[in-house]
């Protein structure tokens, strides 16, 4: 009977731990690659922010910082753990022919969560880059739909 209770408490506990994953951390592959993490913003399921950090898609020798805020969509009717999400941010370009590049941001993506602490993500972001020193070079990136994949925690 102990066995019981004791299985039955550990399974409740797993699905409770499961759907409190607020975090998620991975990498992102496309043209480049990325560290992202995800943090879902006050204890709501539609919020999040997203920060990546890695090597530009636009050029290899670019060192790129930015963040995300996106809002998260249920797709639950066609696969449970199936989410698209649209989001909007900003960042920033470092490099050997970039001194400082300011970007903004936009995002769009369907993610699937896996029954284990797994997300596999496709997104696009495009993105609007202007270069320093007079910020009067601006041009158009981000044209690569990216893999992520990642841990949530």
């Amino acid at each position: 009977m102990k066995k019981i209770i004791l299985s039955a408490v550990l399974v409740l506990a797993s699905f409770s731990f499961a759907n409190a994953q607020q975090n998620a951390i991975g990498i992102k592959f496309g043209n480049g690659g990325d560290i992202s993490f995800q943090r879902y913003l006050g204890g709501s399921e539609r919020q999040r922010a997203e920060f990546n950090v890695g090597i530009s898609s636009f050029d290899f020798d670019v060192f790129t910082v930015n963040g995300l805020y996106q809002w998260v969509f249920g797709l639950s009717g066609i696969a449970e753990g199936l989410k698209w999400h649209a989001g909007a941010g900003a960042g920033a370009a470092f490099g050997t022919d970039i001194d400082l590049g300011l970007n903004v941001l936009g995002n769009i993506g369907i993610e699937y969560n896996f029954n284990f602490p797994l997300q596999l993500a496709l997104d696009w972001t495009p993105t609007i880059v202007s270069v320093a020193p007079s910020f009067g070079n601006t041009y158009f990136g981000g044209n690569a739909i990216r893999l992520a994949a990642r841990l949530r925690f």
